[in-house]
């Protein structure tokens, strides 16, 4: 396991106030959280969580129900061969879809394309990227039977983010978590519609 080091790297310092000083979308309620431990000599970490109702209505809870998310940007030159670079970004973000969209055998390739473009939206830069989009279909019985079905999406990632520009990345992943809960999106990322058409069309196409 890593020994954490007493001294601040400069360019993880920079990074970390770089990510601090983010101004995320007013959907979303975000604060720095306790980085997981022993995962890298130096991190940062940030938890987010869709706001629900409006105006004075939309209380701040990181574990939103409506949708929530972690972000968490390490630093280890001793990775530098495995992560591609000093530094890697590992994400989660999961949200409710209504059922007719949870049933979409596309939805999952949906998830994973709005990372995608959300990153490249901004021009994040980044390389070595992998993770999984999963989606959970559920049937409530007995006493919680009034529920019904249920649907969520949860996606969780990790790249390499190349250059200086960190908050592109963190800017993306708040505006994926944003789009898995149903908000609107914003320009240079495809509607819902579009992408499950892609999507679909891809599939077919191979």
């Amino acid at each position: 396991m890593p020994t954490p080091s007493t001294a601040v790297p400069a360019d993880f310092a920079s990074a970390a106030q770089a990510l601090r000083s983010v101004t995320l979308r007013a959907d979303l309620a975000a604060r720095e959280i306790a980085p997981p431990e022993r995962i890298a000599p130096h991190s940062v970490a940030f938890a987010a969580g869709v706001r629900e109702g409006t105006g004075a209505d939309k209380e701040p809870v990181l574990d939103s129900p409506a949708g929530a998310g972690r972000f968490v940007l390490m630093h280890d030159p001793d990775s530098a061969e495995e992560w591609g670079g000093h530094f890697r970004i590992v994400c989660y973000a999961q949200a409710p879809l209504e059922l007719e969209i949870g049933v979409d055998p596309f939805i999952s390739d949906v998830a994973w394309s709005w990372l995608i473009d959300a990153l490249e939206s901004r021009g994040a830069q980044f390389g070595y990227i992998s993770g999984t989009a999963t989606k959970v279909l559920s049937s409530s019985f007995g006493a919680i039977a009034t529920r019904g079905d249920g649907a969520q999406i949860e996606l969780r990632a990790s790249w390499t983010p190349r250059g200086e520009d960190f908050t592109a990345h963190f800017e993306a992943w708040a505006e994926l978590l944003c789009l898995l809960a149903g908000l609107p999106h914003e320009e240079g990322v495809a509607s819902l519609t579009h992408q499950r058409a892609r999507a679909k069309r891809q599939a077919e196409a191979q």
